[in-house]
C-alpha cells in the first residue's frame, strides 16, 4: 500500500502545521474542521507562513503555489472516503477523539491507517472503538509541526509492525525523525516535560522566584533554548493542563496540576494564543 492522500482532522495550530508539512512533502491533503471559518483560518495560516518564506528568499513563489494546491479543505468527514492515512489533531478530549474515529471507521476504506496526534491519551483505548486496532498508531508531532523534527510513533497494544513501518516511512518522507515508543500516559516527551512545567509554575506560585528568574535559570543552567514558563505559554496553558489531567488520573498524585495553572486556564489566560498567559503578548 502506498500513502498518497492524507486526511488531517483539526485545522488549529497542530493540524494546520501537519497539513503544511504533508503538502510540502508531496502528499495530497484533505484538511477538515467543524466550521468553515476554522478550516479557512487554518489554511490562511499555512499561506501566511509560506509567503513569509518566499519574502525571505527561502521558497520559490511557484513552489508555494504547488504546496497550497495540494491542500483541499472541507467541513465533513465524508470527504475522507478515499484517504490512505488519517492524522487526527483535535483537542485533548478522549470522548471527542473516540467519536471521530467511530465515524471514520464507517467512512474510510478498510486499509486506511488511523493515527492520532494525541500528546497523552492511550492509543490502545482510542483504537478499541474501531474495527482496525492493528492499523491504528500514535503519530505525535511536536509544536510547531512545520519546524520541529521529532515525531513520537506510539504503538498501541494491537498495532501491527507493518503499520508502524508505513507510518515511519511517511514521517521520514516529511523530513521528520520518527522515534518508536510504547503506549503509556504522556509517552516519553510529555511524561518528562509536563512535570517540569508543573514544577516551574509551582515555584512561581510559591514565590520561590519570578517568572523571569525561573526562565533565566532554566535557560542558562539547563541549556534550554526557551524558559520553562515561557514554553508553557508557547504550548498553551490549556494544553498543558489537559495533559497533566491525564497524567494525574493515570499515574497518581505526583502529576497533580498546580492550582495556579488551573486558575490561569479558568481565567482564559492561555498563553501566546490568547495574547496573555504568564507573559503578555501582542494580539
Amino acid at each position: 500500500m502506498n500513502i498518497e492522500t492524507i486526511g488531517v482532522i483539526g485545522a488549529g495550530t497542530m493540524g494546520s502545521g501537519i497539513a503544511q508539512v504533508a503538502a510540502q512533502s508531496g502528499y495530497e491533503v484533505i484538511l477538515v474542521d467543524v466550521h468553515q471559518d476554522f478550516v479557512l483560518t487554518g489554511f490562511e495560516k499555512i499561506r501566511e507562513r509560506l509567503e513569509k518564506r518566499v519574502e525571505k528568499g527561502k521558497l520559490e513563489s511557484n513552489e508555494k503555489d504547488r504546496i497550497l494546491s495540494k491542500i483541499n479543505t472541507t467541513i465533513t468527514l465524508e470527504d475522507f472516503d478515499n484517504t490512505d492515512l488519517i492524522i487526527e489533531a483535535v483537542i485533548e478530549n478522549e470522548g471527542m477523539k473516540q467519536q471521530i474515529f467511530r465515524d471514520l471507521d464507517q467512512i474510510c476504506p478498510e486499509e486506511t491507517i488511523f493515527t492520532t496526534n494525541t500528546s497523552s491519551i492511550s492509543i490502545t483505548r482510542l483504537a478499541s472503538v474501531t474495527r482496525r486496532p492493528e492499523r491504528f498508531v500514535g503519530m505525535h508531532f511536536m509544536n510547531p509541526a512545520y519546524i520541529m523534527k521529532l515525531v513520537e510513533i506510539v504503538k498501541g497494544l494491537r498495532t501491527s509492525d507493518e503499520t508502524v513501518d508505513m507510518v515511519i516511512s511517511t514521517a521520514e518522507r516529511m523530513d521528520k525523525t520518527p522515534v518508536i515508543v510504547n503506549d503509556f500516559p504522556g509517552f516519553v516527551s510529555n511524561r518528562v516535560l509536563m512535570p517540569m512545567i508543573n514544577d516551574a509554575i509551582s515555584c512561581l506560585q510559591d514565590g520561590v522566584a519570578s517568572r523571569e528568574s525561573i526562565d533565566s535559570i532554566m535557560k542558562q543552567g539547563a541549556n534550554q533554548p526557551m524558559g520553562t514558563i515561557e514554553l508553557a505559554d508557547f504550548i498553551g496553558l490549556d494544553v498543558c493542563l489537559a495533559i497533566l489531567e491525564v497524567l494525574h488520573a493515570e499515574l497518581g498524585e505526583n502529576y497533580r496540576p498546580c492550582p495556579l495553572l488551573r486558575k490561569m486556564v479558568s481565567a482564559g489566560l492561555l498563553g501566546r494564543k490568547s495574547g496573555e498567559g504568564f507573559y503578555e503578548y501582542g494580539k
